[in-house]
């Protein structure tokens, strides 16, 4: 539950009453739970005015071990070649680069402009400042509520957090 200290004195009893009413065995056990996708080739279509064309590859199927790196890999790519491809060249709303940390799935279509990058110091360091901010993002108490439910959920602790923060801060 998301609240102020106020508000959850006020609720606590409430809450307690409903949570000894609940099956014991009724929680989420993180151990046992998974939440990859079976891993097919599918296309839906539907009749709209925007189109969203994707390709993708899990980094971990190939060996690759999470560093704070990809972060500031995948904000740079959104914010340059994709802009300059998509937005700039294409006259699409825009692109996006996401690689999901907890299954590996990451656009593949950047391989060459990632062999072929070369990036000067102040592009770096706005690369970097832009991932921290996503990291970090301000929130308001229930999307704080709701981003510790989900680190909970798949297991992700607060030194794991701290050490993909240095990762990213350590970029080169």
């Amino acid at each position: 539950m998301t609240a102020d200290g106020k508000n959850l004195s006020n609720t606590e009893k409430l809450v307690s009453k409903f949570l000894d009413l609940l099956p014991s065995n009724s929680l989420v056990e993180r151990a046992n739970w998974s939440a990859r996708l079976p891993s097919n080739n599918e296309a839906i279509v539907i009749p709209t005015q925007v189109n969203y064309v994707g390709k993708a590859a899990n980094l971990y199927d190939g060996g690759y071990q999470l560093n704070g790196s990809a972060y500031v890999i995948s904000k740079h790519i959104s914010n340059t070649w994709l802009w300059d491809r998509v937005r700039v060249s294409g006259g699409a709303y825009g692109g996006f680069c996401n690689f999901d940390t907890h299954s590996g799935e990451i656009s593949a279509i950047f391989a060459n402009f990632l062999r072929e990058l070369e990036m000067d110091d102040d592009t770096l360091t706005k690369a970097i400042i832009g991932t921290i901010g996503d990291v970090d993002a301000y929130q308001l108490p229930d999307a704080k509520g709701y981003s510790s439910l989900v680190r909970y959920l798949l297991g992700i602790t607060e030194e794991e957090r701290q050490r993909r923060r240095e990762e990213i801060l350590s970029t080169r």
